[in-house]
């Protein structure tokens, strides 16, 4: 649940011919983000394949090996997370792309386990219909990001507060392990990464105008990695919460 750079974004008045320069920058970083979850999506389907027998009983030396490597991807994850955060700007933009899909890769790992856990049980269809959600809330909030003339740097201050509450609620609920409490901050969770969509939308587009009127390519391979892997983790969170609320809704 990291998300890249939240303060706001330089906005530099440029001239129209920029907007068009600016215009690969953000198709890069749509297809970063693109690739990232294919990438996802690929490995957790494979997983979730190797895991579930033909008869629809679990496979238990896949599962238990997974149990041994959800702790060390976790803590991978949360390593790349900060490193793309902090050292963006040390590390050449060939790394980045490459912890970008490792951290894709660990995320496909993560979700095999749970979208294994969902087909034993007969609810895999609550993935389906969470991905379908997903794409349709993020496709139009990310097109209110690109088209929108108002400033959402004050949604995106107050959201990034929910964020940390909705954070501490959760930390709360794995004690209380309370089904209602737990959907109550699924449907909080959609909500804030709905606007979190927008928000970054707008921020990386900006940085994308500021990286064409720089000139600096190295600086706009940087936005495009870096913008890719916020709306990445924004889509990511977003399906998670709404596979959740499908998931609960079936039992």
């Amino acid at each position: 649940m990291q998300n890249y750079g939240r303060g706001q974004a330089p906005v530099i008045t440029a001239p129209s011919s920029l907007a068009i320069d600016m215009n690969p920058i953000m198709r890069a970083v749509y297809g970063w983000m693109t690739l990232g979850l294919v990438v996802t999506a690929f490995i957790s389907l494979f997983i979730t394949q190797q895991a579930v027998l033909p008869n629809g009983m679990p496979n238990i030396d896949v599962l238990n090996t997974l149990s041994g490597l959800m702790l060390p991807a976790i803590i991978v994850q949360l390593v790349i997370a900060l490193g793309l955060s902090f050292l963006v700007n040390r590390i050449s933009p060939v790394v980045s792309g490459v912890l970008f899909f490792v951290y894709s890769a660990i995320t496909g790992l993560t979700f095999g386990v749970i979208f294994t856990g969902l087909a034993i049980s007969g609810d895999f269809s609550a993935v389906v219909k969470a991905f379908f959600s997903t794409a349709g809330v993020f496709g139009a909030m990310t097109l209110v990001g690109l088209t929108t003339k108002t400033d959402l740097t004050r949604m995106g201050s107050f959201l990034m507060m929910a964020l940390i509450g909705l954070i501490i609620a959760s930390v709360i609920n794995i004690f209380l392990r309370s089904d209602a409490f737990g959907f109550i901050i699924s449907i909080v969770g959609v909500l804030i990464f709905t606007g979190l969509t927008a928000y970054d939308t707008q921020k990386i587009k900006e940085m994308a105008h500021e990286a064409a009127y720089s000139g600096d390519s190295g600086f706009g391979q940087r936005v495009a990695i870096m913008g890719a892997f916020t709306l990445y983790l924004d889509f990511i969170n977003l399906f998670l919460y709404l596979l959740r609320i499908f998931a609960s809704s079936r039992d």
